[in-house]
Formats: C-alpha cells, sequence, structure tokens
C-alpha cells in the first residue's frame, strides 16, 4: 500500500495494491509509467469535482501538457468520514473532463 499527501483533504490518500493493479489493468496509459503525475495530481489539482456517479467521491484533476500531446490525470478519491479515511478508487487519462460539481478550481 501507497499514502499520497494531500492537502485538499488534510491528509493521505491510500492507494493499495489491489487498486494499483485495477489502474494497471484498466488504465496502462498511466500506471505503471506515470505514477508520480497520480501523486502530483493529488499534491496540486487543478480542480476538484464531486463524483456525479458515487456518493462520497471526489475527481481530483490536474493538465499536463506533455502527456499523450495534452491530457488531464483524474484521479478518484472515496472519503469514509466515519474512518477518516481517503483512497484512490480510480485514476485515468481523459482528454476532457466530464460530469460531476465543481467543488473547487485553481484561480
Amino acid at each position: 500500500m501507497t499514502h499520497f499527501p494531500c492537502p485538499y483533504l488534510r491528509g493521505e490518500v491510500e492507494l493499495t495494491d489491489q487498486r494499483e493493479r485495477h489502474i494497471a489493468e484498466t488504465h496502462p496509459d498511466l500506471l505503471p509509467a506515470h505514477r508520480e503525475r497520480i501523486a502530483r495530481t493529488l499534491a496540486d489539482p487543478d480542480e476538484v469535482r464531486r463524483s456525479a456517479r458515487f456518493a462520497g467521491a471526489r475527481l481530483f484533476a490536474r493538465w499536463y501538457d506533455d502527456l499523450r500531446g495534452g491530457k488531464h490525470v483524474v484521479v478518484v478519491v472515496v472519503t469514509e468520514a466515519a474512518a477518516r479515511r481517503h483512497w484512490i478508487v480510480t485514476a485515468y487519462v481523459a482528454r476532457k473532463l466530464a460530469g460531476g460539481e465543481v467543488e473547487w478550481k485553481r484561480s
């Protein structure tokens, strides 16, 4: 298991081995080659959205000009308030951001 600092959530976000395997299998364009971009996206996102699909989940997004001609890295984080736990469900590369209510945006 890996922990990434996330100032926005005022804590650390877990990436379990199982979720890391899921991301590597379903989004091989992101892992394993761009693991540091997951960390950077959580540490300094361009935008945070509330997920329209999953209650309690947030989408952290950051644009990278040098990723496949310019793409977003999106990291989906679930927060279990009672346990004060934040963990990554999935992460992927996206051409544009879709869905979810913007909670915070870099100005």
